[in-house]
Order: structure tokens, then C-alpha cells, then sequence
């Protein structure tokens, strides 16, 4: 089950690892394996690259990168093929992931002795690039009857689905709550219309996928597979300044298809 109809999927440069993740979702569907097991899987990957980076194994941190990447999309997909989707799934995804985010950049700071400055620019380039990707791709697969377990306002708990504890779904809602609300509400506040947008047309959807976590993630093992990792934080700042250009392009597409 695809997160969007067929006919609006688009080519999702972030998304390299799903051949492979559904794979190993087919091999985890006849066992007691469930989506949570796969996250923890992912989290542990993510904790090797960054052993890897300590001890600069370059491109056995690169592996792991890539291997954490293709498990985020592996527990989505034993979840919709299990048919077991859940909001505590959802939140404990999202929390891993921005906690290994800056786990990430902050491994590579030590590491190149670079300014801490930086390092916090950098990890807030990279979630405010995540989150616009998704900002737009969630409004999307909510207006064309894609994947819901994503929402686009993240006001409030949302009831938990069957097979999860409600208490569970409250507290995973709090942390994620607390760790995105600030980069939500500014790329919110930067597109307020893009919720009443209906063009996002697939080269545009694209081009916005290369802000993904998992394109991300591709460029950070790229540069330490080069031992260019003084160049990580650097680059993700740079990066950030083609939001607002992402933002008036989208802009300039509603506009041009106004009668």
C-alpha cells in the first residue's frame, strides 16, 4: 500500500530505500517482528554510524546512514502491510529521528573541532528543510486520499488507533510536540496557503524531495565517504537558503493556474 495514489506518486529523491525496505518488510510480515521493532532497529543503526564517525570508519558510518534511511521506510511498510498503522508509531519515528539528527551533526562536530555555532545553525537548516518537505507532502497525501497517520496540523493527541494504548499515543505526542512545534509553526508561518494550494505538480514534489531526511542522510555519507566531513555542517547551512526559493516557486505555480 503506497502512502499516495498511483497516479499522483511522484519520483521521491529521498526515498531510495523503499525497494529495499519493502523487502524486509515481506520477510518481517509472517513474524512477530512489528514496525516498533523495526524503528529500535533503525535507532541502533543510526547509534553505529555515529560510533563509526567517532572512530572515523568513514564508510562504515556512510553504511549505516544508508541502512538506517532504508529501516525508517521499513517500519512504515511492515505497519501498512500488517495493516497495523499507529500514532505511537508515527511520534516514536519523528522523535528518533530529530534526536539522531543532531546526534548525527554533533558527532561530526567533535569530531572536526568546527564551531558550535554552527552546529546548531546547521541542525536547524536540516529540520526546517525536513519539515517543509513534509509540510507539502503530508498536505498532499491528505487532499488526494494518500496515507492519514501524518497530519498537517499537529494540534492536539489524536485518538489512538486499534491496538494502541491512548496513554502511549499522549506522551509520544508531548515529545514530539515539544521537538517540532517551533520548526512546524515557522515553515507554517513562512506557506500559511500552501494548505489551500492544489498544485504540486510531481517535478515540483520532487524538487522539494531532496530536502527528505533520507536525501539528507545520502549527503552526509557521500561527504564522509570523500572525508569531506568539515564540509557536512557547512553544507546543510548553505542548504537552507533554498527554502524560500522552494517556497515562491510554489507560490508562482498557484498563481499561474488561477483562472
Amino acid at each position: 500500500m503506497a502512502k499516495l495514489p498511483k497516479e499522483y506518486q511522484f519520483l521521491d529523491l529521498s526515498d531510495y530505500g523503499r525497494p529495499v525496505a519493502r523487502v524486509i518488510a515481506q520477510l518481517f510480515k509472517p513474524t512477530f517482528v512489528t514496525p516498533i521493532h523495526v524503528t529500535i532497529l533503525f535507532i541502533i543503526s543510526g547509534l553505529l554510524a555515529i560510533a563509526c564517525i567517532f572512530s572515523h570508519q568513514y564508510v562504515a558510518a556512510a553504511f549505516f546512514l544508508i541502512l538506517k534511511s532504508i529501516l525508517d521506510a521499513a517500519d512504515g511498510e511492515l505497519a501498512r502491510i500488517k495493516n497495523t498503522p499507529s500514532y505511537t508509531g508515527r511520534y516514536f519515528d519523528s522523535v528518533a529521528d530529530i534526536i539522531l539528527n543532531f546526534l548525527f551533526l554533533l558527532s561530526i562536530y567533535m569530531v572536526t573541532d568546527g564551531s558550535f555555532l554552527y552546529l546548531i545553525l546547521a541542525f536547524i537548516g536540516i529540520q526546517l528543510q525536513g519539515t517543509l518537505y513534509n509540510y507539502y507532502y503530508v498536505i498532499l497525501r491528505n487532499k488526494f486520499d494518500g496515507d492519514k497517520t501524518s497530519r498537517v496540523f499537529e494540534t492536539e493527541a489524536p485518538n489512538a488507533m486499534t491496538g494502541e494504548k491512548q496513554s502511549h499515543v499522549n506522551v509520544l505526542f508531548w515529545m514530539y510536540n515539544f521537538l517540532y512545534r517551533i520548526f512546524d509553526q515557522t515553515i507554517y508561518l513562512l506557506d500559511k496557503k500552501a494548505t489551500e494550494g492544489n498544485h504540486f505538480p510531481k517535478w515540483f514534489m520532487t524538487l522539494v524531495s531532496a530536502y527528505g531526511l533520507g536525501f539528507q542522510l545520502l549527503i552526509i555519507s557521500v561527504l564522509l565517504i570523500f572525508n569531506l566531513d568539515a564540509f557536512v555542517i557547512p553544507f546543510f547551512i548553505g542548504y537552507s537558503f533554498l527554502i524560500p526559493i522552494i517556497i515562491i516557486i510554489r507560490h508562482l505555480l498557484e498563481f499561474n493556474a488561477k483562472p
